[in-house]
């Protein structure tokens, strides 16, 4: 899934998940702080969905009330309620 995120210096993430266990297969950012996203995206793998809305929802960067985590979890609410 490609998601369109809002707020935040990255202006999309590529998400892959595998449908039946909800495991993440592969994340990439576009734009964003590529030090952070890049070590977030190579954490991510293997982990379950459910897990990582649980650690990085509400997530801020700065002054803002979003962050690139905070932007995925939303992300990945969004494929889980379509699920």
């Amino acid at each position: 899934m490609i998601y369109k995120t809002s707020g935040v210096c990255c202006t999309e993430i590529d998400i892959e998940i595998e449908d039946e266990s909800g495991i993440i297969k592969s994340v990439r950012f576009t734009n964003g702080c590529p030090g952070n996203t890049g070590g977030l995206s190579r954490l991510l793998v293997g982990m379950k969905v459910d897990d990582v809305i649980e650690k990085l929802e509400g997530t801020t960067c700065g002054r803002k009330s979003t962050s690139c985590p905070d932007q995925l979890a939303q992300a990945l609410k969004k494929w889980r309620s379509s699920k």
